[in-house]
């Protein structure tokens, strides 16, 4: 009999979403229905009274999928979108230079001298999956990135190359593009509310790996520093990747200097110039 109870309750289920794939398929609009089920009436979910309904579903859904592969430790990798490998640089140079476009060359020049922290942040991701390849499901660590190209997919193709499981948090925007091929498929997460992917990448980060970037980069490298300042979040390894970008954009001393942090602040992060002094601070932090 539980057997037959759950049978009929999950054809209830697919009846109700198979209403909505019928009316998507033949690009029928949903007229107000209140005889509709509630979970699979998309105009009451998006209401602006049900928000915090998508906000609680956001933080679950991919909480219980995380759990549900042993995700449990991360080391959150940031870094620009923009930069490519450098072959796919000097693919995107050659044809904005055969089609005569002069402002995307430029720009593809300019991105070609970040080609080579593409590959330095994939060597790292590389590290993450092989010191995690021979442990204990609690002692292991997942490479985690926002889940798009550049820095994020490099990391999350070391990971891959090494034979590990990584986490993509990809978030809805404009100018959308699709998750990396290199994150796993069963941990590539899409999210619309930025608070709510910012929850996910700290809930599990055990370190933060900054890499060069713009201002995606800066706001999460900020937040972390913030939670972990303030103590509403744990200590972790904040690695600033590439010395020289970062003295340069971000003048530290002078904030001290100012009185605007402490002195201690400045001790919140450290930086390195390749993959094996990124992955040595984190296992100085931990004594791995």
């Amino acid at each position: 009999m539980p057997n037959a109870t759950h049978n009929i309750h999950d054809k209830r289920l697919a009846d109700a979403w198979a209403t909505l794939q019928a009316h998507a398929d033949k690009g029928l609009p949903l007229d107000h229905d209140p005889s509709r089920l509630a979970f699979a009436d998309p105009e009451f979910l998006l209401r602006r009274e049900t928000r915090g309904l998508r906000m609680q579903l956001e933080l679950m859904k991919p909480d219980l999928e995380m759990r549900a592969h042993g995700i449990e430790n991360t080391v959150v990798v940031f870094g620009s979108a923009r930069f490519r490998s450098q072959e796919e640089a000097g693919a995107m140079l050659a044809q904005a230079e055969a089609a005569g476009d002069q402002a995307a060359a430029e720009r593809w020049r300019k991105l070609a001298r970040g080609t080579h922290y593409y590959e330095q942040a994939r060597a790292f991701g590389a590290m993450v999956a092989h010191y995690s390849n021979d442990k204990e499901p609690e002692d292991k660590l997942f490479v985690c990135t926002g889940g798009g190209p550049g820095i994020m997919q490099a990391a999350n193709r070391g990971a891959y190359e090494a034979g590990g499981l990584s986490v993509g948090l990809a978030i809805a925007l404009p100018m959308e593009e699709r998750p990396n091929p290199y994150v796993t498929p069963a941990l590539s997460f899409k999210f619309h509310y930025f608070a709510i992917r910012k929850m996910h990448f700290m809930m599990r980060a055990k370190a933060l790996v900054a890499f060069p970037g713009g201002f995606g980069t800066l706001d999460e490298l900020f937040e972390v520093m913030t939670l972990v300042q303030t103590r509403k979040s744990r200590q972790v390894p904040i690695v600033l990747f590439g010395s020289d970008y970062w003295r340069r954009l971000i003048d530290f001393d002078f904030l001290v200097e100012e009185g605007v942090i402490s002195p201690e602040d400045i001790k919140l992060f450290e930086y390195v110039d390749t993959p094996q002094d990124a992955w040595a601070a984190i296992a100085r932090f931990y004594k791995l």
